[in-house]
Parts: structure tokens; C-alpha cells; sequence
């Protein structure tokens, strides 16, 4: 099994992603700890790891608190021993619709849990990883991250900001044989699709028209987003470091072989393309 007696930490664990990542884990032989704000979510998901043979730790809280990621963090070592993987899956989409119609307090608090959220367990489990000189963490981008996506501001700017914690944290840990990457998971159904189709016109005719047509095509699977986060949490992405890896459209299934080749690109990553113009 790839992640034979390894522990990992996955936040929003309680439903979606999340819960495919953890019993993704759970089958690859980890230990997890689910962290949600649903306590009856992550307890249901803890009994389906159990179903599966594995040992789970289901702990409350809301990981814009810094005292609720400090006690899920202290809770998991005090379980486990230590944690090997952390899984930053937690966020909400926040308000929908134009910037200057947006609820100030909503757009602050979508940076607070996507942005902070991150920030905060990647602080907590980084000491005890840095100690032992070894970690994989894992955080969820999603879209707006490497373009635009008008009337999702909140989500879109604190993703695309969770790429470049991504990317410096990595650089920062990197002597200690720590691995910081993040996924673009593409179009999972979850409750944030039909929140843009419950938002109706306010999402625009774009963002409503390709959460219509995702509804009907199913969008893509959980498992395939579960699977990318095995491979980046298993040794087999030893080495991998700093990137943002799409679930759907990048070949991470044969990656293993040429992390040298990408490691000394800036494949993966988010840089400005510049256009040599000829001038006159």
C-alpha cells in the first residue's frame, strides 16, 4: 500500500473531495484525521474508513480559528504520534455576483477559511514535519486560479493566492524534505455547483451555462481528484515540489518519471508568459 502507516490530516473531510481523498488514504493503508465544522459529516466518513479496515479521528473545527487548527493539529499527534500528510481541502465559494454588490463581511470571511484556512494547519503541522525531515501537504486550488473568473472574486483571489503559498512555502521547506504542491481538481460536482446554479443570473451567463452543462455531464469524478492526492502524498512524488497539478488535464499518471525534468522548469507553476515583439 502506498501510504502504509503514514497520517494524514484532511480538512472538509466531512462530504466531496474530501471524504473521497480520506478514504482514498484509508485504502492506501494511512491513518486519518478528518477535520470539518459538521461534526456529524466527518463522523459519517470516519465510520466508512472504518468499514474499510482503517483507523480514523474525526475532530470539529473550523480552520479560519487558529485555536481550533492548533487543538485538530495537537488532537492528531496526541491520537497518532505525528502527522506525515496534510490535506488543505476546507473552503467555500463565498459570495457570488459582482464585487460592488458582494456582503463585505462574506468576501472577507471566503479569504479568512480558503487563504488563512491554509495558512494556519500548514503553520501547526510544519514544526513536527521540519523535526523529523520529512512531509507531504497538500492544498486545493480550484477555479480562477490561473484566470479570471468574474463574480467569484472571494474564491478566486484567495485561491489563486493558496498557489502562491504554495509555491514559496515549498522553496522554504524544501531543505527539510518537505513537498508542498497543490490540485486543480476541474469541475467536481459539489455543493458549490449548485450554489452557482442557485445564484442564478447573479453568476453570469458563462459561469451558469457551464454549471448547467456540468449537471448534466457529471462533471469530474471524486475519485480521480482522490487519486492525484495519493500519488502526491506517496513516495512516488518524492522530489515534486512547488507545482500546481490539474486533476484533469495534466499527465501526473507517469509523472514519477520525470520530476528531474520538471523541477528545473517552471512547468507547473505561476509565471507571466512574455511575448518577444519586434520593434520597428
Amino acid at each position: 500500500m502506498k501510504l502504509k502507516d503514514k497520517v494524514a490530516i484532511v480538512t472538509g473531510a466531512g462530504r466531496g473531495i474530501g471524504r473521497a481523498i480520506a478514504l482514498a488514504f484509508a485504502k492506501e493503508g494511512a491513518e486519518v484525521v478528518l477535520a470539518s465544522r459538521t461534526l456529524s459529516q466527518i463522523e459519517e466518513t470516519s465510520e466508512k474508513v472504518r468499514a474499510l479496515g482503517g483507523r480514523a479521528m474525526a475532530v470539529r473545527a473550523d480552520v479560519s480559528k487558529r485555536e481550533d487548527v492548533e487543538n485538530l493539529v495537537r488532537s492528531a499527534i496526541k491520537e497518532f504520534g505525528r502527522v506525515d500528510i496534510l490535506v488543505n481541502n476546507a473552503g467555500v465559494q463565498g459570495p457570488i455576483g459582482p464585487l460592488v454588490t458582494n456582503d463585505i463581511d462574506n468576501w472577507i470571511q471566503t479569504v479568512h477559511i480558503n487563504l488563512i484556512g491554509t495558512f494556519l494547519c500548514c503553520r501547526a503541522v510544519l514544526p513536527g514535519m521540519m523535526e523529523r525531515r520529512q512531509g507531504k501537504i497538500i492544498n486545493l486550488s480550484g477555479g480562477g486560479a490561473t484566470s479570471s473568473r468574474p463574480r467569484f472574486t472571494a474564491y478566486g483571489s484567495s485561491k489563486t493566492a493558496v498557489v502562491r503559498l504554495t509555491e514559496a512555502l515549498a522553496e522554504e521547506v524544501k531543505e527539510f524534505n518537505i513537498q508542498v504542491n497543490a490540485i486543480s481538481p476541474g469541475a467536481v460536482n459539489t455543493k458549490m455547483l449548485y450554489e452557482v446554479l442557485e445564484a442564478g443570473e447573479a453568476a453570469g451567463e458563462k459561469a451558469l451555462a457551464a454549471a448547467r452543462r456540468q449537471l448534466e455531464t457529471g462533471g469530474t469524478p471524486h475519485e480521480v481528484v482522490a487519486t492525484l492526492a495519493v500519488f502526491l502524498a506517496s513516495d512516488e512524488s518524492d522530489g515534486l515540489t512547488g507545482r500546481l497539478i490539474s486533476a484533469v488535464w495534466d499527465d501526473w499518471q507517469r509523472m514519477s518519471e520525470r520530476i528531474p525534468e520538471i523541477m528545473s522548469t517552471d512547468m507547473y507553476t505561476l509565471r507571466r508568459i512574455v511575448q518577444a515583439v519586434k520593434l520597428f
